[in-house]
């Protein structure tokens, strides 16, 4: 019988999967044996919202190769689209209406990937970047400056204040520069691991396409993939709508997972400290990316005790994280793992 032979970046993946699916089990076992501090559990959620993020930023940045600098934008989309699906929905079960919010911050934001991509794929490097940075300037201007409201008629919007008129009842859910106030926690640990390995799976799955490879094509030569028939602006823009709706999908995570959320909270230097998760990870690392996006979200909290090393201690782990992850020693460690013996048993022998 023959065995089953995986090649390095199928090894890779099952280790990646591996990873995310032993820190969860870890971490639910320290949960429920109270060894994990309350500060530690109201973290779990937003590590699991930022590793989602940098995921999908990496898809843009690694696999797609253009850099990003308003991926907080798609991820500010969702969230507030996803806030106000889960008020306005009348879904009584919690992970049942968490699971719609998601869906509908998801879809927003890839629409908003669709508006966005179409004019912006057109340029490439520098400009890129710098118009994908006013998008978020965009989204975060237009958020601040939007009312949304609730009663017996149904949602009601506007750019005005006092255009937005509710009847006796009626809830205003968004209110402008103040966000939105008083949401009902329905994030999850759980609900937050789901959304990892989702997006672990469909990044996987797309990489080892023939979409996903003329994605890299382009990356990797945009005028040889062009003269063999490769089409530009269709492959950008799919790889660039999906890692809008991870954002989305993240956002909405994220959002669900606080008692209040401003358009302030996903700003450029949001978008920047995404864009340094997936750095230190390495462009095009999926498990690099959740290590920095985990370490770095729960730095900050860790070293409160140091508050006058803090910012010394913070640069020395980022260069460390940054070491450990680009370290072909760790690299070869990682592909090792699920590696079976090369050698093929012949018939009959």
């Amino acid at each position: 019988m023959k065995k089953l032979h995986l090649n390095k970046a199928s090894r890779v993946n099952f280790a990646t999967y591996a990873m995310v699916i032993t820190a969860y089990a870890v971490l639910q076992l320290m949960g429920g044996t109270g060894i994990l501090s309350a500060t530690m559990r109201g973290q779990l959620v937003p590590i699991c919202a930022y590793v989602a993020m940098a995921l999908s930023l990496n898809l843009t940045v690694g696999v797609l190769g253009e850099l990003s600098l308003g991926h907080a934008g798609f991820m500010s989309v969702g969230a507030f689209a996803g806030a106000v699906a889960a008020a306005a929905l009348p879904i009584p079960y919690p992970p049942l209406r968490l699971a719609a919010a998601m869906a509908a911050g998801a879809l927003f934001a890839a629409l908003a990937g669709v508006l966005v991509g179409i004019p912006v794929l057109r340029l490439n490097g520098d400009y890129l970047a710098i118009v994908t940075l006013a998008f978020g300037q965009i989204i975060k201007s237009i958020v601040e400056n939007l009312y949304i409201g609730m009663d017996s008629r149904g949602l009601h919007t506007s750019f005005l204040e006092n255009r937005l008129t509710l009847r006796e009842g009626g809830l205003m859910i968004l209110n402008g520069p103040m966000g939105i106030n008083g949401i009902t926690k329905i994030s999850s640990f759980t609900a937050g691991f789901l959304l990892v390995m989702l997006i672990l799976v469909v990044i996987f799955h797309l990489v080892d396409s023939r979409t996903g490879r003329a994605i890299m094509a382009l990356r990797d030569n945009r005028i040889a993939a062009e003269s063999v028939g490769i089409p530009v602006t269709k492959y950008k823009l799919m790889a660039f709508v999906i890692a809008a709706a991870m954002a989305g999908a993240a956002g909405t995570l994220f959002a669900l997972g606080q008692n209040t959320i401003t358009a302030s909270k996903f700003d450029f230097n949001t978008s920047i400290l995404i864009l340094v998760f997936v750095v230190l990870g390495g462009q095009g690392r999926m498990w690099g990316s959740i290590i920095a996006a985990a370490l770095l979200t729960i730095l900050p909290e860790a070293l409160r005790e140091f508050a006058d090393y803090r910012m010394l201690v913070y640069a020395i782990v980022l260069i460390l994280v940054m070491l450990a992850t680009n370290n072909p020693t760790l690299q070869s460690f990682f592909t090792s793992l699920f590696r079976k013996n090369k050698k093929k048993e012949a018939a009959g022998k």
